[in-house]
């Protein structure tokens, strides 16, 4: 037995010896290797990590919106969201033949995934503001309100050029083909729409981070190498997410270009366990180069490790968006057919605040958002950080407001003793039924502009209201339901479907359609 013992402990020495020779004919290859050179990494060569058998997605608690007392409450605050991760996410769930996690569903991610047809800003305005007010479909004694914004779209030709960095989980939870060969495809697809006056570097993490691709400009001639370096990659290692970031974050600055687009593009599974020793500094590295004008977007895909909370945070962080990526026809939406959207920030810091007027509305509730909510000094805060819109963007926001006179049981506070509500303004006789302020910053301005626009509820029934307002009431309907919303009033799947037929429009690219599919799938899952 000692024989053995020691026959053993030779040949894990002989190992070791045989790990350091390669690893040193490995230096001395990027050594000799000519600059700007794809350079071959022992992370991206290393076997395939073991396959990981338990579900350690995570979602952050979303306690749902209340209503309101307007008396007691009479501003919402809050910062817009352009993600729309939770919509695919959720639609990757029911394909699956499950419903999603409550707290997987953001219902403002949901109606956002859509895109609507509200008027273009006009003049110097990077924005628009449209409202539209009827019946409540699901409590019809209520009103719907809809806040829509709309950003202006830079056409191909004025797009400024582009400094990318992508930024690639490599690490064995990435091995999955719905993971690293999915990505691998979708960022080719990204390559191919940019042109020489873009540029991109390719980094990675795993065991290691490590550059696999110098910042290359994307000229005919050189994007053989680009795609070359992505069709390379394997996954195999663990995963040090920060170390890859600060390494990403150093190439964008080294290429930095004024007055151009400069942003790092991670694309993970969402697993930043391993290597990742304070979260808070990694949030303070994102945000302070957001500052610099270099943004973040970040990409999830896969199942099984999905970081939602953690995903989401960053890219609010960094001045970016966060989207999931489940199939090639989502990867050529959000990275081709909506790329400017995705890449171009034409207003940033963008907040809304909403002022009711009590005299016609007693109540309100926010729909969604819940994770985005501002104190409301905030607002005319130019420090607070809030949500970015990107070249051809539209916002949606829903609130379902009760009108002054209707009875509802809301929890409010005990009569102050020192004070008494003041009067109302000559305002409140106006006949408005709020004021609905905006404010934004220009993507390289530091003061923030304002916009406002009062608003009349001219008394519509939900049944002669526009597709666009008809379809995102279905949307968000269907969020309530997936959540159990105890606010869901009168809500079905068929009620639901009818809706969204009723508002599904021309529908292009059939993403209408789609989600008419998804709610009968879901009805059959809940039954």
């Amino acid at each position: 037995m000692k024989k053995l013992w020691i026959l053993g402990g030779m040949l894990v020495l002989m190992a070791i010896a045989a790990c350091g020779r390669d690893n040193m004919m490995l230096d001395a290859e990027k050594a000799s290797a000519p600059a700007g050179a794809i350079q071959p990494m022992a992370l991206t060569a290393a076997e395939p990590g073991p396959q990981q058998e338990m579900n350690t997605e995570s979602y952050e608690y979303l306690p749902e919106n209340e209503f309101l007392r307007v008396s007691q409450n009479p501003l919402s605050t809050f910062s817009i969201d352009v993600d729309t991760a939770s919509y695919a996410n959720i639609r990757r769930f029911i394909r699956q033949g499950k419903l999603p996690p409550k707290d997987a569903v953001r219902i403002e991610e949901m109606v956002n995934y859509f895109v609507y047809d509200y008027p273009d800003p006009i003049g110097d305005y990077p924005i628009a503001i449209s409202t539209e007010a009827a019946e409540c479909p699901w409590t019809p004694m209520h009103r719907l309100l809809r806040i829509g914004l709309a950003a202006e779209e830079m056409p191909k030709i004025a797009t400024k050029p582009s400094n990318l960095v992508f930024l690639l989980d490599v690490s064995g939870s990435m091995n999955d083909p719905d993971k690293l060969p999915l990505l691998k495809r979708a960022m080719k697809m990204l390559v191919q729409n940019l042109d020489e006056k873009d540029r991109v570097a390719i980094a990675v993490y795993a065991g290691a981070s490590g550059l696999v691709l110098p910042s290359t400009t994307c000229q005919p001639e050189n994007k053989v190498y680009i795609l070359s370096a992505l069709e390379e990659l394997s996954a195999g290692g663990t995963t040090h997410g920060s170390e890859g970031i600060k390494l990403a974050y150093d190439v964008v600055q080294k290429n930095f270009i004024p007055d151009g687009i400069n942003r790092v593009i991670l694309a993970t599974d969402g697993d930043f366990n391993v290597g990742v020793t304070n979260e808070g500094d990694l949030v303070r590295l994102i945000q302070e180069k957001a500052k610099t004008g270099i943004f973040l977007t970040i990409l999830g895909f896969g199942t099984g490790n999905l970081k939602d909370s953690t995903m989401e945070k960053l890219a609010n962080k960094g001045n970016g968006n966060y989207g999931y990526i489940d199939t090639i026809t989502e990867a050529k939406k959000m990275l081709v057919d909506q790329m400017g959207g995705t890449l171009v920030t034409v207003a940033k810091d963008v907040k809304i605040q909403v002022e009711f007027n009590p005299a016609q509305v007693a109540a309100y509730r926010l729909i969604g958002y819940e994770n985005r909510l501002l104190k409301d000094q905030d607002f005319n805060d130019d420090t607070k950080d809030a949500g970015e819109m990107g070249s051809g963007h539209t916002v949606t926001a829903l609130y379902e407001l009760v009108p002054a006179g209707v009875e509802m049981e809301i929890p409010g506070t005990d009569p102050l003793k020192y004070q008494k509500a003041s009067d109302l303004s000559n305002a409140a006789d106006s006949g408005e039924l709020l004021t609905v302020k905006l404010r934004y910053k220009r993507p390289d301005a530091d003061a923030s502009k304002l916009l406002n626009l009062a608003v009349k509820d001219v008394g519509l029934d939900f049944e002669n209201t526009g597709e666009d307002f008809k379809f995102a009431a279905a949307v968000a309907g269907f969020g309530m339901m997936l959540r159990d919303s105890r606010f869901k009033g009168g809500l079905t799947y068929d009620g639901i479907i009818e809706m969204a037929r009723s508002g599904k429009g021309e529908d292009p690219y059939g993403y209408r359609a789609e989600f008419i599919s998804l709610v009968q799938t879901a009805k059959e899952l809940d039954q």
